[in-house]
C-alpha cells in the first residue's frame, strides 16, 4: 500500500473519530503528496524516497514553527504544531538515537577517507543517502562537523 493511500483510509478513520487535530495534520501530508505528483516535469508518481523526503520536509516545518511559537509564548499554537509533528512521524521510518548515527557516520568517514573540515561534502553525501528519514540532516551536519574537526 502507497503512503498516498495509507493517508486516505487514515483520513477516513479520522473523520469517523472526530479527530480534528489528527485529520488537519493528514490533509497536510495529502496535500503535499499532490502538489507533488502533479509537479511540472513530474510523472505523476511519487516514489517511496520522495514520499519520505516529503514527511521529513513536512516534520522540519512544523519542528521550526513550534520552536518560534515556543520562543513567543504561543503555547496554543505549540500544542497543534507537536501534535501535528506526532502524527505526521507515524509514517517515518523509527528515527536514529544520537549515539547510533554517531557510529554510522564514524563508518561513514572511515569509508571515505575523511580527514578533516575540507571532507565534509564527502561524507555528508554519502550520510545523506544512508541515513535518509532516519535522522535530520542538521542533526547528522552537527555529529559529522564534530567528528571531521574533534
Amino acid at each position: 500500500m502507497s503512503l498516498k493511500q495509507q493517508i486516505e483510509g487514515d483520513i477516513k478513520k479520522a473523520m469517523l473519530a472526530r479527530e480534528k487535530d489528527e485529520l488537519k495534520a493528514l490533509r497536510a501530508i495529502k496535500s503535499m503528496i499532490l502538489l507533488s505528483e502533479t509537479e511540472k516535469g513530474g510523472s505523476g508518481e511519487v516514489s517511496a524516497d520522495a514520499e519520505m523526503k516529503l514527511l521529513m520536509k513536512a516534520v522540519k516545518q512544523r519542528k521550526d514553527s513550534a520552536e518560534i511559537y515556543k520562543n513567543q509564548g504561543r503555547e496554543d499554537l505549540l500544542a497543534v504544531e507537536l501534535a501535528e509533528i506526532t502524527v505526521i512521524e507515524r509514517y517515518l521510518p523509527k528515527q536514529l538515537s544520537e549515539e547510533e548515527i554517531r557510529a554510522e557516520l564514524e563508518k561513514i568517514v572511515a569509508q571515505v577517507g575523511a580527514s578533516g573540515p575540507q571532507d565534509m561534502g564527502k561524507v555528508m553525501g554519502m550520510a545523506s543517502k544512508a541515513l535518509a528519514g532516519k535522522a535530520d540532516g542538521k542533526t547528522i551536519s552537527g555529529i559529522v562537523k564534530s567528528i571531521l574537526v574533534g
